[in-house]
């Protein structure tokens, strides 16, 4: 009955230049997903409404969810189907029935046919024009969807794609921070934390100063979501953040300035005085301590290029059997590159990364640049004094 693909659905009817020429056919397509929905026990009546299509389409969607239960293989077909013909309303009619049809596929159960519920999503987004308004609906349901069965794989997720959508649905300034929002959440929870970051970044940095106030709740999870990431060791980025900067003078900024400029020892103390605030936090003091010892020995090879094994047994509060361990655990972190010289009982640092970036540290990058300027010029005098001799 509804054999056609959703791609020569789409192909047929999107193409189309003149829509009054196939009324009767959309006409006669919405009246077969009238009786097979009556079939499958839907309160739907088999004949067509005097409305029109998008009146027709109302009531199809309204109870199309009765199809996600049936597990012969008509269900692709009319759910396509539907989608189909709602591609081809004009845009002023679709937005609500594209927000009534994605209401429906976020209400099914979670483990209701996941993959069609997605995969119908993804064709709904990617049959509509790129600057549609209704794709901001659609794109937020596809998030919850695909973070609802670990799928956010499978959705267009890259940042600068998601602002330039952003830019073209022209989203207000709320839907804007809720559609990053939810991106963010999904790859939290589909552990996809490097991406998670520059969303929450993303995020964070769109708030100006006159609703900053607003992002308490995001800045606090966006510090916590750090500290506790174990693959994250940078965090002085999150400082010149406008929402971040709000919280100066609470615990939480407090404990993220530690981690961005403190020692070891400036994090034990902070723990002794507030170990309630970090277990509220869902933050291990084991794992803080490992990755406080990393970011201390970080510092001190900014400053020292050559570390005795007894500074670092006071700087990092270990006992002198477990030194070799840890600048071996260190090393493959890739955050600093050192040997261990073990007759002299020291480590020479070869290069580290800086755990802040600022005005000293772009000066040397600077100076670097420059002296490897004059050295290529050197080189290239010497070249072609050679060449003219």
């Amino acid at each position: 009955m509804l054999e056609a693909t959703m791609k020569e659905e789409i192909v047929r009817h999107v193409e189309r230049k003149e829509p009054s020429g196939r009324r009767s056919k959309d006409s006669g397509k919405a009246s077969e997903l009238r009786s097979y929905l009556k079939s499958k026990g839907a309160e739907i009546s088999e004949e067509n409404s005097e409305g029109g299509l998008h009146v027709d389409l109302a009531h199809i969607i309204e109870v199309c969810d009765i199809c996600l239960k049936e597990d012969d293989k008509d269900v692709e077909s009319v759910m396509n189907s539907i989608v189909s013909l709602l591609l081809i309303l004009e845009t002023e009619k679709q937005e609500a029935l594209t927000e009534s049809l994605c209401e429906k596929l976020l209400k099914a159960r979670e483990g209701e046919r996941p993959s069609l519920r997605l995969q119908l999503l993804r064709n709904l987004f990617h049959g509509m024009e790129e600057n549609a308004p209704a794709r901001y609906i659609v794109y937020c349901s596809l998030i919850k969807v695909a973070a609802s069965c670990n799928a956010i794989q499978y959705i267009p997720s890259d940042l600068d794609q998601v602002r330039k959508w952003i830019s073209d649905w022209n989203l207000s300034v709320d839907k804007k921070h809720h559609v990053l929002r939810l991106l963010y959440e999904a790859l939290v929870d589909c552990k996809k934390s490097d991406p998670a970051a520059k969303i929450m970044v993303e995020l964070l940095g769109s708030y100006t100063e006159d609703n900053a106030s607003q992002a308490r709740v995001d800045a606090h999870r966006c510090i916590v979501r750090a500290l506790k990431d174990q693959n994250t060791f940078l965090f002085d980025h999150l400082l010149a953040l406008k929402p971040v900067r709000f919280l100066e003078g609470e615990l939480i900024h407090d404990l993220l300035t530690i981690f961005v400029s403190g020692k070891l020892a400036a994090y034990v103390k902070f723990y002794q005085n507030n170990k309630d605030f970090i277990d509220s936090l869902g933050l291990s003091h084991e794992q803080n301590t490992a990755k406080m010892r990393l970011l201390t020995l970080m510092g001190m090879a900014v400053e020292n290029k050559e570390i005795s094994f007894d500074t670092l047994q006071q700087e990092l509060q270990i006992a002198e059997e477990d030194v070799e361990a840890f600048i071996i655990d260190a090393v493959r972190t890739k955050m600093v590159y050192c040997k261990i010289d073990q007759t002299q009982r020291k480590v020479i640092v070869s290069h580290t990364t800086h755990r802040t970036f600022g005005k000293q540290q772009w000066q040397q990058l600077y100076d670097s640049l420059n002296s490897w300027k004059q050295n290529l010029n050197q080189v290239r005098n010497s070249l072609l004094s050679l060449s003219t001799a």
